[in-house]
């Protein structure tokens, strides 16, 4: 597998981490108006209370000027009953807070002009403190400075988000929907490469992409290299990260051609073909709505990509893109047996325990690497989020709304790892001729899964690993429905398929052709060539056995 295939391979699986934010709220002494905005703590060092009105305002040192850093930068007289603000600095957070306590502080306000981070410290550190420390942004600081005069109060508090946020919804119809459809519209590619046989005017309209079958070894191989660039985006991650977006923009404009062109190409006036010619790609004179629908796709990702950090929109065109994109793989990307789909979705069942819950007790920072790669790391000079998720804004009232997480997220991973499994069943529905109950429960579970995994999200409030709750869930799913329908040996196997019989038509002037009979129990259909194209296969009977005419009967007879 080539390496950029990979790299975007490594980041679908990709978590996002939660952090503790929190709310400063900013008022002139006398003013009851006020404003808030969004700061960064650690609650290790002095929790927040979870309501305004349960905040003690206090006036706001100004110290901006200074890091605090040693006891020089402390004016005369401390902070009796203020709050210091401080520019962040290059000494420790456990420094600074320690200088405003001892000298009367009732908290303390690090402006960082840098990405927004947890104040950390050590056990014994955070048992010395008793104040609040948070992290303030650098324009939010100059905001303040203009909108409140030098008598500015300050409140600071950690409201409490709902337990279910309204983008919940839509994120759980976005993925449930992408899986249905793949899995429904690649296990119909399927049946027709099988049972019809299409008739094309040309060669260059043949089928758009070809399917690629999974094998055991190229699921360990492909799991290795994901772990692979993981750890490569742990310790590169400024050098790897926008090489992930650009192979993102490409990818997806695959997608969303590929999803597009089945509609536009049965448009009446879609017909006109480039001329002919002697440039390259262009001799065998495709469709010019073909390229025009290239060019659209190209300028949709390449606009997302130009104003990817646009919250207010952006968001809208990552989605299309991220579902077109899993909605290719879905189609293109094949496990010919239930035991591959096993295989697979085991391995990448502990991959993502491991990344989530395990490496933490492997890095120097306490996070696990998955983490760290998915909100970017502390010391990123880029400050670029990896696009492999769909995202939706909040939609609830929460203050938390001003904060660097204003979206719900669910990686691409915990969409086309279980979309593998149901596009499976489908494709065993439509072998064996059932009423789609492979495909339906399996669909089903995959959904039941995934509320399971919003409400781990809410009940512990940290980052989970979907594919814990996902994987279970759609493959004892498909398990039990192989069992009680007595068809697990040709599920696991993927064999046991009913062939194609096609009847020759009956022409009533032909009086003289020998007749032929259908077999009772014909062999199994021969499987389609690696280079053929499975959709103009023409289903062949068995060559019957030819029985005698009456008349040639008659003449044997009497010869003996």
């Amino acid at each position: 597998m080539r390496l950029p295939e990979t790299l975007l391979w490594a980041a679908v699986f990709i978590h996002e981490a939660v952090g503790e934010y929190g709310m400063a709220h900013f008022s002139d002494k006398g003013k009851s108006n006020g404003k808030d905005y969004c700061i960064f703590f650690n609650s290790q060092w002095a929790r927040l209370p979870q309501d305004l009105h349960k905040a003690s305002r206090l006036q706001i040192y100004d110290l901006t000027t200074s890091v605090l850093c040693s006891p020089s930068e402390v004016p005369e007289g401390g902070f009796p009953n203020r709050i210091p603000m401080v520019l962040r600095g290059n000494c420790t957070f456990y420094e600074k807070v320690r200088l405003a306590q001892i000298n009367g502080a009732k908290g303390l306000l690090i402006v960082s002009k840098d990405r927004l981070t947890p104040p950390a410290g050590n056990k014994t550190q955070y048992e010395e403190i008793d104040i609040p420390v948070a992290l303030l942004s650098y324009s939010d600081m100059l905001d303040i400075s203009k909108t409140f005069g030098k008598g500015r109060l300050v409140a600071m508090y950690a409201p409490n988000e709902p337990v279910l946020d309204y983008n919940m919804v839509i994120i759980f119809l976005m993925a449930v929907g992408t899986v249905a459809v793949g899995g429904y519209w690649a296990g119909s590619r399927d049946r027709k490469k099988r049972y019809l046989k299409l008739k094309r005017d040309e060669a260059a309209e043949k089928q758009d992409e070809e399917t690629v079958d999974v094998t055991p070894i190229m699921i360990c191989v492909f799991v290795v290299m994901c772990c692979s660039m993981l750890v490569l985006l742990y310790f590169f991650y400024d050098y790897l990260a926008i090489w992930v977006i650009v192979i993102f923009c490409l990818a997806s404009s695959v997608g969303l051609h590929s999803c597009l062109w089945p509609f536009v190409r049965r448009l009446p006036f879609c017909k006109c073909r480039v001329p002919e010619n002697n440039l390259p790609y262009l001799q065998k004179r495709p469709h010019v709505s073909m390229l025009l629908l290239s060019a659209f796709c190209v300028g949709v990702s390449v606009t997302w990509m130009v104003f990817r950090n646009e919250d207010a929109w952006a968001w809208v065109l990552q989605d299309t893109l991220g579902i077109a994109f899993c909605l290719y793989m879905l189609k293109t990307v094949r496990l010919p047996t239930f035991k591959a789909c096993t295989l697979l979705l085991s391995v990448l069942f502990v991959y993502d325990v491991f990344f989530v819950f395990i490496t933490p007790f492997l890095t120097n920072s306490g996070e696990s690497i998955m983490v760290e790669v998915a909100a970017g790391p502390s010391d990123s000079t880029t400050h670029e989020k990896l696009p492999m998720v769909l995202k939706v804004p909040r939609l609830n009232s929460s203050p938390l709304a001003l904060c660097d997480r204003p979206f719900s997220l669910l990686g691409f991973g915990d969409i086309l790892v279980p979309g593998l499994l149901v596009v499976y069943c489908h494709r065993f529905d439509i072998l064996i001729q059932s009423s789609r109950i492979y495909f339906v429960a399996c669909t089903i579970a995959y959904g039941i899964g995934l509320l399971i995994t919003f409400v781990a999200l809410a009940v512990m409030q940290m980052g989970q690993p979907a594919l814990l709750y996902l994987v279970p869930c759609t493959l004892l799913t498909s398990l039990t429905v192989a069992l009680c329908r007595k068809e697990l040996p040709q599920f696991w196997t993927g064999s046991g398929f009913v062939p194609a019989i096609v009847l020759a038509p009956i022409n009533c002037t032909q009086t003289a052709a020998p007749q032929t009979e259908v077999p009772l129990n014909p062999k199994p259909e021969p499987q389609p060539t690696e280079d053929g194209d499975p959709s103009e296969e023409k289903a062949q009977d068995p060559a019957p056995q030819e029985r005698p005419t009456t008349e040639n009967a008659d003449e044997e007879n009497k010869s003996n």
